[in-house]
């Protein structure tokens, strides 16, 4: 094209060949002054109306490369003049797109209409041919040709929107509004497949803004608009996540908002906040992770009762209920904890303090801490009956016969609830564990098929025996239980060793009677403190080996005192050094930037100093001859009335003879008669002083002596006294701790008669 062209006239020419049906050649002509280098000297008032007609026509003949690339071209010439033009042409360019897919399907459901000639034919012989070379219907195959090519040119304009208004501050507003229409496009068309890349995509985005959060007009995370922005962004990315059935991309979502909310300084709402967490509950459940997903429902429980909305009896109860159930349907025993010898090795605490950071957790919820909670905060008054029923069997009461035939009920009314019914096959484990934790506490060995028979439940609840035998090792792997199955005698038996240890957790069951292992626990524990406790009184190599480490510990101290406040001091003047040179680097560049701008005010004032300051030169000399004389004489009388003042007297007739140098010399030599005067009245007011002082010492001597010796006296007698005090406590700690000793010499025979039974 010719460089002297207008826009207007392209524009022109543009409609001129649309109205002879030439579309690309005038899709062609406005895609040449459009990416024409001289277009970004045009104005934008008079190349936005190009742009608009360039754009329908993009949209109109599905030219999403040359939209783009106009797009793009665009952008770069009108981001530092006319933002507001950018997303008008952007807003329509998406809103055609979306137009064009309204009438695409509005198209293929006239088709599959047109298509059926008689409402009362079954099937008419080209369905039937094309029924034996393909399975899709003929809505499908409609939609596939109608429909599909525009789909693909809405998502394609998404992308390019997305991709023009990405890091750019002022643009930020569109970008947030592009991001939920895309969610929406996602969500209105089932776009699985696509809502992965736009994710991806946000990811990208936000990472590039973090990069180049140092160039013009970036996007700054630590504005709290923007990051609000970003935030309500992120939620809707997780809803329509969560809607899609996305569930690993739902948790990526959850960890790009928590990401947001720690660098944000405001709080977040409420209503975010319970939807951050009922969101982070579903996504925990399926994948069947209960533990996190009653902690996560347990923080949307606390998170509903402190906003703003009351809510019914009926949310409430309801709420409630999830709550309790899910920690109640958390299984006892760990999934991930392998029993090693004496050791308990879990491999998922990394993956454990991860799930708490997005709870905003400072530690790994438990089991007993969720229900603890629960309970604390008043949920079993609040629960439905059949959970609180569930409650008492499962963590209350102890029936080991009865306990399946209870449960049965509740399991049947759960299960009629949809919400409810999903920790049925959890709460299975939790059954099974609390059965035989209970049966080894009447029973030492039981047939299998008795137990079968207590976990006969009905269908569709029933557990099988090698369900029951599955979980029987793995609890013995894990180590929450001791059990041994004898598939001979057709038996299982409760191990009682009596120094193994328990892996039951606190308050987790009801106990009929205490465990021997946990009688001789006891029975240690208590000879353990009683034999400390002699220790501390009976022997004295212990209590000096207990004095000489604590002295030797204080010491260690006193030394680590020192060393850590020699390391202060040394870091303080560290960081005070550090400081100035931050300081000193801080001024220089100051400086810097001070002369520079000097460095061209001079540059633009020098020429005109130069001319003023020649005619100054002349003029000062002149002025100069004629005041040094007077300079001169000024001074000459001024240092003349200075002397006088100071008591030098000047002939008059021989001042006029005199210049300002001799007359300094005058001064000199009179000044230096006065100090030596000065110096010797001093020197004899010192010898005079030196011997009144020699006087006082020698007067003072006798008295010094006298006031020695009575010091002396009242020292030793208070020595005496403190000494008399010191021996009658000594005999008293003496005789009562032979009396002490007495007592406990009676129990030695006792102790070594029960310490040799108890070794031999």
């Amino acid at each position: 094209m010719a460089p002297h062209v207008r826009p207007e006239n392209v524009l022109k020419r543009a409609e001129e060949l649309l109205a002879v049906d030439q579309s690309g050649d005038a899709l062609n002509l406005l895609h040449e002054i459009i990416t024409s280098k001289r277009t970004r000297n045009t104005p934008i008032a008079s190349l936005e109306p190009v742009m608009l007609r360039f754009v329908e026509l993009c949209v109109q003949l599905r030219k999403g490369k040359l939209a783009k690339e106009g797009l793009h071209t665009y952008k770069n010439v009108a981001q530092n003049t006319s933002v507001g033009s950018i997303e008008i042409v952007l807003k329509k360019f998406i809103d055609l797109s979306k137009q064009k897919v309204a009438e695409a399907q509005e198209q293929a459901d006239r088709l599959a209409v047109d298509a059926i000639d008689d409402l009362e034919a079954g099937e008419t012989p080209e369905s039937i041919m094309l029924s034996t070379v393909s399975t899709d219907q003929s809505k499908d195959r409609t939609d596939r040709a109608v429909v599909t090519p525009w789909l693909k040119f809405l998502w394609e304009a998404y992308r390019t929107v997305l991709e023009i208004l990405r890091n750019n501050a002022r643009l930020e507003i569109m970008y947030q509004q592009t991001t939920t229409s895309a969610f929406q496009f996602c969500l209105k068309f089932n776009r699985k497949t696509e809502f992965r890349r736009l994710c991806e995509m946000l990811r990208n985005h936000l990472q590039s803004a973090a990069k180049n959060s140092s160039q013009v007009h970036a996007i700054n995370l630590n504005d709290p608009d923007t990051l609000q922005r970003h935030l309500d962004a992120r939620f809707a990315q997780l809803n329509a996540a969560v809607e899609l059935e996305l569930w690993q991309e739902a948790f990526r979502s959850v960890e790009d908002v928590h990401t947001l909310l720690t660098l944000s300084k405001r709080p977040a709402k409420p209503a975010m906040m319970a939807n951050y967490y009922d969101k982070l509950s579903k996504i925990f459940l399926v994948s069947d992770n209960f533990l996190f997903h009653a902690a996560a429902a347990s923080m949307y429980y606390n998170i509903r009762m402190q906003g703003k909305t009351a809510l019914s009896d009926e949310e409430l109860t309801e709420i409630a209920t999830t709550v309790l159930l899910s920690a109640l349907a958390i299984p006892v025993i760990s999934t991930s904890r392998v029993r090693a010898g004496m050791l308990d090795l879990d491999e998922s605490k990394p993956k454990n303090a991860r799930l708490s950071g997005l709870l905003n957790l400072t530690q790994a919820p438990t089991r007993v801490s969720l229900i603890h909670d629960a309970l604390v905060r008043g949920l079993l008054s609040r629960v439905s009956p059949e959970i609180k029923g569930l409650y008492s069997i499962l963590e209350v009461d102890f029936h080991p016969l009865s306990i399946c035939k209870k449960i049965t009920p509740i399991l049947s009314a759960i299960s009629a609830n949809e919400e409810l019914a999903r920790y049925i096959a959890p709460l299975h484990q939790v059954i099974l564990t609390r059965l035989f934790q209970q049966l080894s506490q009447v029973y030492d060995a039981v047939k299998l098929s008795f137990v079968l028979k207590l976990v006969n439940f009905p269908a569709p609840f029933e557990v099988s025996r090698i369900t029951i035998e599955k979980f029987i090792m793995n609890g013995c792997k894990k180590g929450e239980l001791s059990i041994r199955v004898n598939h001979a005698e057709d038996s299982i038996t409760f191990e009682s060793d009596v120094y193994a240890s328990t892996k039951v957790e606190s308050g987790a069951i009801a106990s009929l009677q205490p465990t021997p292992s946990e009688i001789v626990r006891g029975e240690l524990s208590r000879l353990g403190k009683s034999l400390f406790a002699v220790v501390n009184i009976v022997d004295d190599d212990y209590l000096r080996g207990r004095a000489a480490a604590r002295d030797t510990a204080i010491q260690r101290a006193i030394v680590g005192v020192e060393e850590e406040r020699n390391a202060t001091l040394e870091r303080k003047k560290v960081i005070e050094g550090r400081a100035k040179e931050a300081e000193s680097i801080l001024q220089k560049r100051e400086e810097d930037e001070t002369k520079k701008r000097m460095l061209k005010q001079q540059q633009e004032q020098q020429q005109e100093q130069e001319r003023l300051a020649e005619e100054m030169r002349k003029r000062e000399l002149e002025r100069i001859r004629r005041e040094q004389d007077a300079i001169r004489d000024q001074e000459k009388r001024k240092l003349a009335e200075e002397m006088a003042a100071a008591g030098i007297k000047i002939d008059p007739e021989s001042l006029e003879g005199m210049d300002t140098d001799k007359l300094r010399e005058v001064q000199s030599e009179q000044t230096e008669k006065k100090q030596k005067e000065m110096q010797e009245r001093l020197r004899i007011t010192t010898k005079r002083i030196d011997h009144l002082e020699r006087a006082y010492r020698k007067k003072e001597l006798p008295l010094l002596d006298e006031d020695y010796e009575k010091q002396k006296e009242l020292d030793k007698k208070l020595h005496v006294e403190r000494r008399k005090q010191q021996v009658e406590t000594a005999r008293a700690n003496y005789e009562a701790r032979q009396l002490l000793k007495k007592r406990l010499h009676r129990m030695v025979g006792d102790y070594e008669e029960f310490k040799d039974r108890f070794l031999h």
